[in-house]
């Protein structure tokens, strides 16, 4: 079965609309690995007299989140309110990634200063639009007892208050099985969903979640399998990590060929992509994940949601960096 929204009946857009206009009335939970992103750009004229490099003069410096707080920025450009837990280091990129958020209404409340870990930071040198090199800073040993235990006891209050729970896993240490347990048993008590942007090496860990979204490769990474070519072979693939991990559903983005979407029963769906022009994939699966999300605590179906993510994921290609969409971008676009 094909879905391609711009031949959506003009009754079937005005209810995907419908759910996006549910936006701004739902409190979405974000938990994991919360990063800085630093962006430092400028002109190459020569090369260094010290070593084979070039020499990259300074014109601007840029800060955004990354990882878990990219989709916390995400779904509140979208409207919703939102929670954050997570982990940040005692040092000077801890407050800057505070900061911003606060600034964005993103609740901070829960959030874990630990001491003993470093803020995950990425900072990328950019010249004449090309990236030079990246630098990190980071702690990916998982957490510590102490610190998992205070985060662990953070979770059940902010899920009871949520209408849906997202999980973004950079593996930097801050999902772990006893952490995932926890959300899992608070949703199921509140009756909420729990979506995953996995880390294939805790593929194993999102047993149950209503639905994990990877990437092709993550998907074919995470089930420690050598990638194949071809449709069936992905279908085959899709089906067999529903079965190992008994989610709801899975969606694997597909880049531009879309997505597709497994559901239980062996029914796939695929999704083509609607984007006209690709500028930049940065960021995009956070847009999925997060407009997925927002479209299942707003009561679409799997199917329905994921049409609506497949188009917001089409506007923010069609952008240069790390791009957010907004929901009237997304009204506007399903009613073509």
């Amino acid at each position: 079965m094909r879905i391609h929204p711009p031949v959506l009946s003009a009754s079937e857009r005005r209810r995907l609309g419908h759910y996006v206009r549910q936006f701004s009335r739902k409190r979405i939970l974000v938990v994991g690995d919360l990063m800085l992103d630093q962006f430092i750009r400028g002109g190459v004229h020569r090369i260094s007299p010290e070593a084979p490099v070039p020499v990259v003069q300074v014109q601007s410096e840029h800060f955004a989140p990354g990882g878990a707080g990219n989709v916390a920025r995400n779904l509140a450009s979208l409207g919703a309110s939102v929670g954050i837990v997570g982990v940040v280091g005692d040092d000077a990129a801890a407050p800057r990634l505070l900061s911003d958020f606060s600034g964005h209404g993103i609740d901070v409340g829960r959030v874990l200063a630990d001491p003993q870990r470093v803020t995950s930071q990425k900072c990328r040198i950019i010249a004449e639009h090309q990236q030079v090199v990246r630098f990190d800073r980071e702690t990916t040993c998982p957490l510590g007892q102490v610190s998992e235990r205070a985060l662990l006891g953070r979770l059940p209050e902010a899920v009871a208050k949520a209408d849906a729970v997202v999980i973004s896993d950079y593996g930097k240490g801050v999902v772990t099985p006893r952490l995932l347990k926890t959300v899992r048993a608070a949703a199921r008590r509140r009756g909420i969903p729990v979506t995953v942007d996995p880390k294939p090496e805790n593929f194993k860990l999102y047993r149950g979640v209503t639905c994990l979204t990877p990437n092709v490769h993550e998907a074919w990474a995470g089930m420690r399998r050598h990638a194949q070519a071809g449709e069936g072979a992905l279908h085959l693939l899709g089906l067999s990590i529903l079965s190992e991990l008994g989610c709801g559903s899975l969606i694997i983005t597909r880049g531009p060929e879309g997505m597709s979407l497994f559901k239980r029963g062996g029914r796939v769906i695929h999704i083509p992509t609607v984007a006209r022009e690709v500028y930049d994939v940065t960021g995009a699966g956070d847009t999925v994940i997060s407009v997925l999300t927002l479209g299942l605590a707003s009561g679409a179906s799997i199917e329905a949601a994921a049409v609506i993510a497949n188009c917001a994921a089409g506007i923010v290609v069609g952008k240069l960096g790390t791009a957010a969409v907004e929901a009237s971008e997304l009204i506007k676009a399903l009613g073509k």
